[in-house]
């Protein structure tokens, strides 16, 4: 049986076509999204959970190839006196729950995808980056196999057209080749490739009653991505559709980015960023962008290093307004890095629906809370709407052409702004919404059934 595995920066979901009919697979209790994270006890753990859950045939090659890590996650279930039945690793919302409860404690990664295809990966931290999208594509296939009756062996799974904004094709092969691996593991035997747009142009095409020159712009959790494509319904049955595309582009930059630039410009002029030390000189930026660059393993490792920790103690020592960065050794000191970054996301939602939205930081600080407004939330992200801007005119300038259609998909175009920016580029077209979280994971079972089917 054939899936269509959407493994996204915000959250992964599956779908199936049962009858002719595609529908996504409740992962989540009633819900289809299972939220992209992890949390280990100890990241030590984390290959031995692997070798723990994958088919037995796989064990011993895993084990050769990880020898020093499961000798490692002996080592530390002794430390840390852990039985050896004990849940050490969790998924989902229970790696969140177990992130809130412990945040200074175990070791926790928010949209691992985000990661996938980062120049400057040593060879141990591209394998752990296999086992932590290993256990994730696990705990999904886990989750699905409970509704469905016959072995899954065949994926489409999506991609981003970049998985980051630098590093070219190079960077991108390393990405698709630890998805592909950690597949594998997974039980797939079969597994294809497809860009995140080109399936979500499959999902809306499903609809069209008329040929158009469609736009499509997936805002997604870590990536942007545009595809223009040529869609009707003359045209869906095709199984080869590269005559149809006449344009992609795509970028390490969406709703994660847009939580980091709310947390730094928002949230972080109340922890110091921008204050002055006695001798009038402003505070460095450094710290501050460390502490909220939570998709960037060199900038979270500098904000959790020793020498970060004696450089705030300085700066508190020299500032005219001490008490602020207080507040930033609270969030390096308890790594709650993510929880602040968390708010700012919050603050987004909640800013879609109000005018203003009311941050809680008293994980921070008792009775600390910031109030964001819909304009300051607008200056704030304006840096990363400006690259949205940019991939949407690098597809058009590659195809020629002007979109008579721009189908917008993806989690992080449920904000007016990033509805708005797309509005104001395309006076002439029609701009339809699709569905927020689905599209790519229903057109990912529509090219699965052309995939396997043919």
């Amino acid at each position: 049986m054939f899936i269509g595995f959407d493994y996204g920066s915000a959250n992964c979901s599956v779908g199936v076509e049962k009858n002719g009919e595609v529908s996504l697979i409740p992962i989540n209790g009633d819900s289809h999204f299972l939220s992209s994270t992890l949390y280990a006890m100890d990241r030590e753990l984390i290959a031995e959970a692997v070798y723990q859950r994958i088919a037995p045939e796989l064990q011993p090659e895993f084990a050769q190839l990880r020898s020093s890590q499961l000798s490692r996650a002996r080592q530390v279930r002794h430390e840390l006196d852990i039985y050896p039945d004990e849940q050490v690793v969790f998924v989902g919302p229970e790696a969140i729950d177990a992130y809130l409860e412990l945040p200074d404690e175990g070791f926790y990664v928010r949209s691992p995808k985000s990661f996938l295809g980062a120049s400057g990966l040593r060879p141990e931290q591209v394998a752990l980056f296999e086992d932590i999208v290993t256990l994730m594509m696990l705990e999904v296939m886990s989750r699905a196999n409970k509704l469905i009756n016959e072995p899954i062996t065949q994926a489409v799974i999506g991609r981003p057209v970049n998985f980051q904004g630098i590093g070219g094709e190079q960077s991108n092969q390393q990405a698709q080749t630890i998805l592909e691996t950690a597949a594998k593991r997974a039980g797939f035997a079969e597994v294809r490739f497809l860009f995140e747009p080109m399936a979500a142009a499959m999902d809306y095409e499903a609809s069209m009653d008329s040929n158009q020159t469609v736009l499509v712009v997936d805002v997604g959790g870590g990536t942007t991505d545009c595809s223009m494509v040529k869609m009707g319904p003359e045209r869906q049955h095709k199984t080869d559709r590269s005559d149809d595309v006449l344009g992609h582009s795509g970028q390490r930059v969406g709703g994660n980015d847009l939580d980091i630039a709310v947390a730094m410009n928002c949230f972080m002029p109340h922890l110091g960023l921008g204050s002055k030390l006695k001798n009038n000189l402003t505070v460095p930026r450094q710290p501050f962008w460390n502490g909220v660059a939570v998709n960037d393993i060199s900038a979270q490792r500098e904000f959790s290093a020793l020498s970060t920790a004696k450089l705030i103690d300085e700066l508190i020592k020299d500032a005219q307004q001490p008490q602020l960065l207080t507040r930033l050794k609270s969030l390096r000191l308890h790594q709650m890095s993510y929880q602040f970054v968390r708010q700012a996301e919050q603050s987004k939602i909640g800013l879609s629906s109000a005018s203003t939205y009311a941050a809680d930081l008293t994980f921070i600080e008792p009775e600390f809370d910031v109030t964001v407004n819909q304009n300051e939330f607008e200056i704030a992200v304006e840096q990363p709407i400006a690259k949205l801007v940019t991939i949407m005119k690098q597809a058009v300038d590659e195809a020629g052409v002007l979109p008579n259609v721009v189908y917008v998909t993806g989690g992080t175009a449920k904000s007016p702004v990033i509805h708005q920016c797309i509005a104001d580029q395309f006076t002439g077209a029609d701009i339809v919404v699709g569905d927020h979280f689905g599209s790519v994971t229903s057109g990912l079972v529509r090219w699965a059934s052309k995939e396997f089917n043919s």
